[in-house]
């Protein structure tokens, strides 16, 4: 059941081998525009709910949305009980997401396709690097105290830069949620400062932790804040939270996306985290970003999902477009 010949190029051209994008190198502080900032909720809910409602995509046009979105996953592990083994797995299923009888049959065998990072915590670096060496795949690394983010600052910043000399590429750090609740924008904005100093190559991806920030226009504050400070990327949630990805944070988040790219230039990236398991979820966030920001954002220097299982239900929805049946989920492990 071969995807045709112009669609399986146009997916092999499009979502392999995507690198980091410009960083961001951010704008003066500006308290005039933040607290000019207002969200109308109930606009926001009934956009996100025009996407959450639309039709599924189908057939081979599904199966080519679900490979993007393949590459577009940091796959994660970030427990408690976290060992060198499961760390060797979750890289082992980075570099070859889909099993290769279900690419044979699509014909995508040799498009190359990973996940767009393996996000882990520190003591885990070096260990990836081993397993993902010979690929270009990132290793990004949480850091600044995640997932609550309350040490000293100094220690923060020292978080930052040992994971950076490890081979991190990519820094996911935490913002301290009392700032935003307390519109303490211009210390939010100095703290990221410092990060985004520290951080030095690595591109640095911001952590509102949005479940936790009491409003949407809080939400939209503190985008538009890390993004002025130099974040290269904002992410919705720790993945820890009681409320973490949603579609009408999401959108909120991206229009402050859209707002400071069209004030600097700037094209920042955005990751939503937490929650996301299926493969039509999926293809929702996807249908999001087209349409909010358009195509760059559907490739994985301007977008990830933060997630692990999501993978799992992904190659169950590929093998029931080659095979028409759905398999069970030992028939797609994270090795």
């Amino acid at each position: 059941m071969n995807m045709n010949k112009k669609t399986n190029h146009i997916v092999a051209k499009k979502i392999v081998a995507a690198t980091h994008h410009e960083r961001n190198d951010g704008i003066p502080f500006d308290m005039d525009f933040v607290q000019s900032i207002k969200i109308n909720l109930s606009a926001v809910e009934r956009r996100a709910g025009t996407i959450a409602k639309r039709r599924s995509v189908k057939k081979k046009w599904q199966a080519a949305w679900l490979l993007r979105a393949i590459t577009c996953i940091d796959l994660t592990t970030l427990s408690g009980d976290d060992t060198p083994g499961n760390v060797q797995r979750l890289c082992a299923k980075a570099r070859n997401p889909v099993r290769l009888d279900l690419l044979k049959a699509m014909g995508m065998e040799d498009a190359g396709i990973t996940t767009g990072a393996v996000c882990v915590y520190h003591n885990f670096i070096d260990e990836a690097k081993k397993a993902l060496e010979g690929t270009n795949i990132p290793i990004a690394a949480v850091s600044t105290a995640f997932p609550a983010g309350h040490i000293p600052i100094k220690e923060r910043l020292r978080q930052i830069e040992l994971s950076v000399a490890a081979g991190a590429m990519e820094i996911d750090i935490v913002i301290t949620r009392q700032q935003v609740l307390r519109g303490q924008w211009r210390a939010l904005y100095d703290e990221m400062v410092l990060y985004r100093k520290a951080c030095g190559p690595a591109h640095m991806k911001t952590i509102l932790a949005t479940g936790e920030l009491a409003t949407m226009t809080n939400v939209a504050k503190a985008s538009y804040v890390c993004m002025m400070a130099g974040a290269d990327f904002i992410k919705t949630s720790t993945g820890k939270e009681s409320v973490n990805a949603t579609l009408p944070v999401s959108l909120v988040m991206i229009r402050m996306i859209r707002e400071y790219l069209d004030k600097t230039g700037y094209k920042v990236g955005f990751k939503p985290a937490g929650g996301i398991r299926t493969a039509k979820q999926s293809i929702a966030w996807l249908i999001l970003m087209k349409e909010e920001l358009g195509d760059d954002w559907l490739r994985n220097d301007l977008f990830r999902f933060g997630a692990s299982s999501l993978l799992g239900d992904i190659e169950r929805q590929l093998e029931h477009f080659v095979t028409g049946r759905y398999s069970a989920s030992y028939r797609h492990p994270m090795a």
